[in-house]
């Protein structure tokens, strides 16, 4: 009786753990699909916006249009991403700690960990505390017939949603920290050296707000930029270890271990 009594258990708890495996797997593809083609469809309807000229006026001598707006690169880097999910749902694993993890994997940690969690929080969380400082700094309100307010939450607080609820629902592996970190670092260069260029080329800042400040003020405001995206690094491996186990630490203890 009793172990009729521990195979029912037994067959009950596995069950359960297949329909859960199951559930957790459709989640997973539903949120990366929709992610992906929300993404797609956002970038296309960015870069068909129509907004008289008379607002853009400032870039007559070189305009990138908006490739020049971190939020965009940001966005593509969200369809990316999102499509790297996708192909990684299909021919990768989501598993917790795969020993021999595909590339496809590898390359969607690594994109997660230096570039869409990090970049994501950053361009949604200086865009809304710059539109409740000023939001001529950033959107100036006599572009609000041209751009839909759906479009602004798609660009600037769907990164921040999406990216939340993949970092909850699937589990990844962080890279070691000093790779990281100069990815992180070498992307924002590449940002920083691209407005220089449009700025030399314009004349003109991308930002409103770069012209308001002194060159010691901007380089003030540049470091404490790039400072509060690298802690935004910090701040998505410390979610990884909380909702999946602090892989970093046990990662470190056994490259020291074998040093």
């Amino acid at each position: 009786m009793v172990g009729f009594s521990l195979k029912l258990v037994h067959n009950i708890l596995r069950r359960l753990t297949k329909n859960f495996n199951k559930m957790t797997y459709t989640l997973n593809q539903l949120l990366h699909t929709s992610s992906c083609l929300m993404y797609v469809v956002t970038l296309y309807k960015a870069f068909t916006l129509r907004i008289p000229t008379s607002y853009n006026i400032r870039f007559t001598k070189f305009d990138p249009g908006q490739l020049k707006y971190l939020t965009i690169w940001d966005v593509i880097i969200q369809a990316v991403f999102f499509f790297i999910c996708m192909l990684n749902d299909w021919f990768g694993t989501n598993a917790v700690s795969p020993k021999k993890p595909p590339f496809i994997r590898k390359l969607k940690d690594y994109i997660h960990a230096i570039l869409s969690f990090p970049i994501a929080m950053f361009v949604g969380v200086t865009f809304w505390a710059l539109m409740f400082v000023d939001r001529e700094l950033v959107l100036p309100k006599a572009v609000d017939p041209y751009f839909p307010w759906w479009l602004n939450h798609l660009m600037h607080t769907m990164i921040m949603i999406t990216i939340l609820i993949e970092t909850i629902l699937v589990p990844r592996t962080y890279p070691k920290r000093s790779n990281g970190l100069l990815g992180i670092i070498i992307f924002l260069f590449i940002y920083l050296v691209w407005i220089y260029i449009i700025y030399y080329k314009s004349g003109v800042w991308v930002y409103p707000v770069l012209e308001v400040l002194s060159l010691p003020l901007r380089l003030v405001f540049f470091s404490a930029l790039i400072t509060f995206s690298l802690s935004l690094y910090f701040i998505g491996e410390k979610m990884d270890n909380l909702f999946w186990g602090n892989k970093y630490i046990k990662h470190e203890k056994s490259y020291a271990k074998k040093k």
